[in-house]
Order: structure tokens, then sequence, then C-alpha cells
């Protein structure tokens, strides 16, 4: 018979409250799930601490530090800007833990931005991991022999396991259901509690108005320029011009402010700008094509796809703020597309 496998949660102060109690409220439904057959799961919120005060004032009740299978670190309020540093100084003791767990052999796992935990105890050398897409770079500049893939929900390297942000915890404890309790076991819990077991990628999510902008005036000015230009059809040329440099200077200027071209910056943000009609507007996808300077949906499409990992239908579907709306007649739960819309995009 399978062992109930002991899974502690590492509470210090600051930390969210929610990504303190996610993971185990999960593994109790599942446990449920599973039966009175299955050894399911020890649970317990540990600390090096004897009171812990999370997010929110709210006040946990914590255990001693305790031996055992997987050590889970939840994120703390952190925004891109502010003092990564003043946040982790006050958890010497935190981070002293992580790095003893790991050391013994057992699994660590980070929620959010825990990965920054993670860092500071060493436990991201050389290996890949992922974090909150809108600190995925912060994290890459402080963990530099890291490999950072801002794009994944869960990275496991050598035994330490980071998360995307926030909801990514429900895709990692799935995961570990799914391997100590069964893919059924696992399929059955997402079901009771309305999760998407699907999921494999946080770039649908991805907002770049909130991302830290690059660069400074030129590549600004330039950017602007191309915002304002949306839909109209890419001419280097033109746009070399329109700031009296050479082709090859703007290329040059450009790419030294922002680490990537003109055009790169152009088809990011019509994108962004595709996502926002699709999720907002009744347009046909064709129509959002031609709204962001495509002439050819498929080739739209495409692109789409490229940038966040789903086809715009799939995307709208998902994604689309009125979803809840329902005509009178039509029975509750459904939805229809919007006339004209090409189902195959």
């Amino acid at each position: 018979m399978v062992s109930a496998l002991r899974v502690g949660v590492l509470a210090y102060p600051g930390c969210f409250a929610s990504e303190v109690f996610g993971v185990p409220d999960l593994l109790t439904m599942a446990t449920h799930v599973a039966g009175p057959d299955h050894a399911g799961y020890e649970v317990s919120v540990v600390s090096p601490r004897r009171r812990v005060v999370a997010s929110g004032g709210v006040a946990l009740a914590v255990s001693p530090l305790r031996e055992v299978d997987v050590l889970v670190v939840p994120g703390f309020e952190l925004l891109p800007g502010l003092d990564a540093d003043a946040k982790l100084k006050p958890l010497t003791p935190e981070i002293a833990a992580i790095r003893s767990h790991a050391a013994a052999g057992n699994a660590v796992v980070s929620i959010c931005v825990g990965a920054f935990l993670l860092a500071e105890a060493g436990l991201l050398h050389r290996r890949r991991a992922t974090t909150a897409w809108l600190l995925a770079e912060e994290l890459a500049q402080r963990c530099p022999d890291a490999d950072i893939r801002p794009e994944c929900l869960v990275v496991t390297d050598g035994g330490v396991t980071t998360t995307a942000a926030f909801s990514a915890m429900y895709d990692f404890a799935l995961e570990l259901i799914r391997r100590h309790s069964g893919a059924n076991v696992a399929r059955a819990t997402a079901r009771v509690a309305l999760l998407d077991d699907a999921r494999s990628s946080q770039t649908p999510y991805v907002d770049a108005r909130l991302l830290p902008q690059p660069g400074n005036e030129f590549s600004r000015r330039v950017m602007r320029w191309l915002d304002q230009n949306l839909s109209t059809r890419y001419d280097l040329a033109a746009l070399s011009g329109a700031f009296n440099v050479s082709t090859r200077t703007l290329l040059r200027r450009f790419a030294d402010e922002t680490g990537q071209s003109p055009l790169e910056y152009l088809q990011s943000s019509r994108v962004s700008r595709a996502r926002h009609l699709l999720e907002t507007t009744d347009r046909t996808v064709a129509g959002v094509a031609a709204a962001v300077g495509y002439r050819d949906p498929g080739t739209f499409a495409a692109l789409f796809a490229k940038h966040t990992g789903r086809r715009p239908r799939d995307y709208r579907a998902t994604f689309r703020r009125d979803a809840g709306r329902m005509d009178p007649g039509r029975p509750s739960g459904t939805t229809e597309p919007a006339v004209g819309q090409d189902e195959n995009l």
C-alpha cells in the first residue's frame, strides 16, 4: 500500500495566505475523491518561527519544522520596481530551512515568486525554473546561471519545482496528485474543483502593457509610432524616414535599447491589440486580423498562436469577457460564435 505523502507548507511573515492553503485544500479534496483505501496526504503548515502573520494581517497557526517529503514555499507580494532584497532580507531563517531541506534530498516546490526564496537558498543554480511572468525577467537577472522559462506553468529540475503565478499552484497540485494518487483521481479532483487540468503555458495570460518598458527615449518614440500605425503595412524605409535616420542606424539603436527589432515589437503589439479585440468585441477573426494589419487570416492565426500558444478562436473561447452573457432563449452555459467567424482559425 502506498504510504501517505508528507507535505509541508513553509509559512513566513508576509506570505500569501491563499498560497499557504491552496495546495493543502486541493490535496484534501483528492483524498476524499480517492476514497478511504488510499493513503492520501499528511499536510502541515510549518515555520522556524513560533508566530507568523501572513498577507492581509492573517495570523497563521504553525508547527515546528519537521522532515517532509515535499516542502512547498508560497509566494509574497512583489511587483516590478519593488526592492526584492528588502523583502528577502528578513527571511534568513526560512531560506536556511529551504536549503537544509533540499540538502537532505527532499523535494522543494515554490509557488509564484516563492522562487526568489529558492534562488536565495541557491537552489536555482544551473537549473531550469519559472515564476510569475511579470517577474520572470527580474528573477533571470538575479540568477544569471539559471534557465528561467517564463512561458512554463510548472518546471521540475533535479528535485526542485517552480511554478508560475498564483493559480499555477493548482497545476502543480494536480500533477502531484497525478503522480501520487493516479491520473483518474487527479482528473476527478480537477472536475470537483472546477480547475483546468489541460493548461500547459502561462503565455496566453501575459499582458505586455504591465511589463517594465525597455529602452530609452529613441526606442520609446519608435514604439509610439508603430503603435499609432498598427494596421499599416510594415515599411522599414518609411519608419527610418520618420526619424531621419538610416535603416541600419534605426535597427542598431532599437536593438541596442530593447533587445529586439522594430518588426518583432510591432508583431507583439499587434497580438496584444488582437487579444483585446477577441476578448471584448464580436468581430470575426478575419476582421480582427484586418484591424491589426493582416490581410491573410491564416498568417495572422499562425502568428497569434506563436505568441500566445492558442489559436484565435480558442483564445476567444477562454478569455471572452462577456462569455457569461446569455440570450433568454438559449440554454444556460451555452455561447454562440459571432456570425461569419471562421471556426478553423
